[in-house]
């Protein structure tokens, strides 16, 4: 795929939806970082009605370490994994209360430092809180970078290094949520909608749907 062409498939995705956001309900740097945690091997839905609940009980690190691990798996419970979450959560608000007076860091090896927390919820992170211009690879991104040609890669970090390479910097700082949102909603993966796809001229994937 050329140059040209990545340039009009961000192009058409930023007319059709000109402020991106995530689907996850958040309103501070550390409410993400909880609903991200959650997020994983779960969906957005689910996710954001647990906290609904949970962040106008407890919505700092402190909060919830004081809210115990017990209560919080009760709050969380019909999100998948929830018992390996709710730990991971609790040591991270540890953590976070010793190493980082509470908040939230914005480097991404002190992100990873975390317990649950991955590079791509570091990069989630890092570029929806605190707008720095990561880009997050889940399987919604790895799928429409490889399935169309805008970032074909072996791994999830081969494709982050291309998309990081190739992504006019103008399209940086919401590429991740438009390629996630595409991927959710359109280019899904057992059967891509391409009749209704914004790119489907642009795209060099081989076998598109009628």
């Amino acid at each position: 795929m050329n140059p040209a062409k990545r340039y009009e498939i961000f192009t058409r995705f930023r007319a059709a939806r000109p402020h991106p956001e995530t689907e996850l309900e958040y309103r501070t740097p550390f409410e993400l970082l909880v609903a991200v945690i959650l997020s994983a091997q779960a969906t957005d839905v689910s996710v954001n009605a647990a906290t609904r609940i949970l962040f106008p009980l407890a919505n700092t690190p402190q909060a919830i370490f004081d809210l115990g691990e017990e209560k919080l798996r009760e709050h969380v419970r019909r999100i998948g994994l929830y018992q390996t979450k709710s730990k991971h959560i609790m040591q991270t608000c540890k953590l976070l209360l010793e190493k980082h007076d509470g908040k939230v860091p914005q480097t991404c090896e002190e992100l990873e430092a975390l317990p649950g927390v991955g590079r791509k919820t570091a990069n989630v992170i890092l570029n929806t809180a605190f707008g720095q211009l990561t880009i997050a690879v889940d399987t919604h991104v790895f799928r429409v970078a490889n399935r169309t040609g805008i970032a074909p890669g072996k791994d999830v970090l081969e494709v982050e290094n291309k998309l990081l390479k190739f992504v006019p910097d103008e399209f940086r700082p919401d590429a991740h949520h438009w390629l996630i949102l595409h991927g959710r909603h359109v280019c899904q993966a057992r059967k891509p909608k391409c009749p209704q796809c914004l790119i489907v001229d642009l795209c060099e994937y081989p076998d598109k749907t009628t």
